[in-house]
C-alpha cells in the first residue's frame, strides 16, 4: 500500500528539512516569544506582510489558553468589535448577548495556528527562551535552549544555549512576561505586575499599552498586563487578538523606519 522507504531515509528527510529552514531563521525580521493568541495573531499579520517571522514556544503545542478557555470549559468569549478578526480568519462564532460572542476553543485555536502557518510564519516549539541578546542599549535577539534541558538533573544540565538575532523581538509570553523579566533582573526595566480581574478595564488598557517597551522589544497580550500593572482579564480573548494585531503594526513601523503609529479602526473602537 505505502511507498517503500527506509528508516534512514525518513531520518535524513527530517534532519534536512528542519536544519535547512532553521539555519535560514537564525537571523529574522521578527522573533515572537510565545505562541498564544496574541503571538499567533502578530505572527500571521507580519508574515502575511512579507516579514521573516519566527515563533518561539516552550511547549510542544501552540495556542496557550486558547485551547481551553476558563475553568477547563473550552468555550471562548470575545467582546465586540474583536469578532471582526474572527470573521477575517474564518473562525466560527456566534453572538450570545449583544456584543458578546463565543467560539469553540479547539476549532478557534487550530484555525489561528493555521492562518499563521499559511501566512509563512515558522515555529520552534519545545524551545525555551533563556535570555536576550543585548547590544547598544537595544534588544537584538534571543538566547534559546531546548525545553527538555531545563528538566535535566543539575549535574548534567550544563547544556549551552544558542542565540538567534532579529531586528525586533515581541514578548508574547503571557503573565510571565519572560522577555521583559530578563531585562528587569538587570535593572533595565521595572515591571509593575498584573492586578486583580476587571475585564472592562483590562482589555482596553492591554490594547492601548501594547507597543515598544524598550528599543527592539515590543510587549503584547497579557505580558502587557504584567509590565504595566493592568488588571487581569480572565477567559475572554478579544483583547489578545487586537493586541497581537497592534504589536504587528508597531513592528512593521519599526522595520520600515517609521516612528509614529496611528491606531487602527478596530483598536479605536475597543479603546472608545
Amino acid at each position: 500500500m505505502f511507498q517503500k522507504i527506509s528508516e534512514a531515509q525518513i531520518s535524513k528527510a527530517i534532519v534536512k528539512e528542519f536544519t535547512g529552514w532553521f539555519e535560514d531563521y537564525i537571523t529574522s525580521d521578527v522573533v515572537i516569544v510565545g505562541g498564544g493568541p496574541s503571538g499567533l495573531t502578530a505572527a500571521r499579520d507580519l508574515a502575511k506582510a512579507g516579514f521573516k517571522t519566527l515563533i518561539i514556544e516552550g511547549n510542544n503545542y501552540l495556542g496557550g489558553g486558547f485551547w481551553i478557555g476558563g475553568y477547563l470549559m473550552n468555550a471562548l468569549t470575545f467582546r465586540a468589535p474583536s469578532q471582526e478578526i474572527l470573521e477575517e480568519f474564518k473562525i466560527s462564532h456566534k453572538e450570545v448577548e449583544k456584543g458578546l460572542f463565543v467560539s469553540d476553543g479547539p476549532n478557534a485555536c487550530s484555525k489561528l495556528i493555521s492562518v499563521a502557518c499559511e501566512a509563512g510564519a515558522k515555529i520552534l516549539n519545545m524551545t525555551r527562551f533563556d535570555d536576550v541578546v543585548y547590544r547598544n542599549k537595544k534588544v537584538e535577539g534571543v538566547v534559546i535552549n531546548w525545553t527538555p534541558v531545563s528538566t535535566l538533573p543539575k549535574q548534567i544540565s550544563c547544556v549551552d544555549p544558542i542565540s538567534l538575532e532579529s531586528k525586533v523581538i515581541i514578548d508574547a509570553t503571557g503573565h510571565d512576561a519572560s522577555v521583559c523579566r530578563s531585562l528587569e533582573k538587570r535593572n533595565i526595566l521595572k515591571l509593575a505586575d498584573f492586578g486583580p480581574m476587571d475585564v472592562n478595564t483590562s482589555e482596553d488598557l492591554v490594547v492601548e499599552k501594547t507597543g515598544e517597551i524598550h528599543p527592539g522589544l515590543i510587549v503584547t497580550g497579557m505580558a502587557v498586563s504584567t509590565a504595566y500593572g493592568i488588571p487581569r482579564m480572565g477567559p475572554t480573548f478579544g483583547g489578545m487578538l487586537v493586541s497581537g494585531r497592534k504589536a504587528a503594526e508597531v513592528a512593521m513601523n519599526i522595520l520600515s523606519g517609521e516612528t509614529a503609529q496611528e491606531p487602527s479602526r478596530i483598536e479605536e473602537e475597543i479603546i472608545l
